[in-house]
């Protein structure tokens, strides 16, 4: 089987999940940004992952995935700054699975990254203060993905490999 795992990566926190899935397969792989990668044929199964940006999926992401996933076998990785238990999130992830309606969802994973200092600094700035209260409460993620985020990653990815 040949799998592949695609991501973007704004501050360096998807990648550290990418890294972890990657590390987790076995056999025929391949890591790759989205934007080496030209289409999905001839991979059995592709790791898909971006961040949520303004309470959705990246741009990156949703144009990847309407662009280059239909009627493939997809597992998703999404990373955003909230803990993962944040009341909200729900809706924030459901719009990464719709991004990927056209594929086949054969997994699903989502975890805590660390919010960059510039993107804190901007929403402390803004008008709105929900904005302004994420932006506050970025010393609560320096330093994730944290190891035990990581090894979920790496669990979910063989879970998927089980499946597949």
């Amino acid at each position: 089987m040949k799998t592949l795992v695609a991501y973007f990566s704004q501050t360096g926190q998807t990648k550290k999940v990418a890294d972890a899935i990657y590390e987790s397969i076995e056999g025929d792989k391949e890591l790759k940004e989205f934007s080496e990668v030209e289409s999905l044929e001839g991979y059995d199964l592709s790791f898909i992952g971006f961040p949520i940006i303004a309470f959705g999926p990246a741009a990156q992401g949703k144009e990847f995935l309407e662009q280059k996933a239909a009627g493939k076998k997809v597992a998703l990785f999404i990373t955003h700054a909230a803990p993962e238990d944040q009341e909200g999130i729900g809706a924030w992830l459901d719009k990464c699975k719709e991004a990927a309606a056209g594929a086949e969802l054969v997994g699903f994973f989502d975890c805590q990254g660390e919010l960059s200092e510039q993107i804190a600094e901007f929403l402390m700035k803004n008008e709105d203060p929900t904005m302004r209260s994420f932006g506050e409460r970025r010393p609560e993620t320096i330093g994730q993905p944290d190891e035990s985020r990581l090894q979920r990653a790496r669990d979910f990815a063989k879970e998927v490999m089980g499946k597949v």
